[in-house]
């Protein structure tokens, strides 16, 4: 029942995220607004981690599995895309490398906003 629970908790916050891709009229898809307003919960201690730690490292750990089939699809589309495999190759490594920047400053960052917290804490 808890895992029932913490699944209903994750796939409510990505309903939520989908509607609200729905209403605001940016192009931005529902499930990155699932993360954003995920993260903004977790972050303000609306859902506890508790709440949903569990069920998450399961989805983590059967993420892969998720991605069988898109790959399966690339395969078969080969023949389509092979003009373009080198022009392809550069964009998934750039934007691999970008992201993996991008997210070691956010980290980071986020790491120094936390002990600046908690050294105030200790005050």
């Amino acid at each position: 029942m808890k895992y029932a629970k913490q699944l209903t908790i994750i796939a409510g916050v990505s309903f939520l995220g989908e509607f609200l891709s729905i209403v605001i009229p940016v192009p931005v898809p529902g499930s990155v607004y699932g993360m954003l307003l995920l993260f903004l919960c977790l972050c303000l201690r609306i859902i506890k981690l508790e709440q949903v730690e569990e069920t998450a490292d399961f989805l983590l750990l059967v993420m892969p599995f998720f991605f069988v089939a898109p790959g399966i699809s690339i395969m078969e589309t080969f023949p389509l895309v092979k003009d373009s495999i080198v022009a392809l190759a550069l964009i998934s490594f750039v934007t691999t490398l970008l992201t993996m920047v991008v997210t070691g400053h956010v980290t980071q960052l986020l790491i120094r906003m936390r002990r600046k917290r908690e050294g105030k804490k200790h005050e």
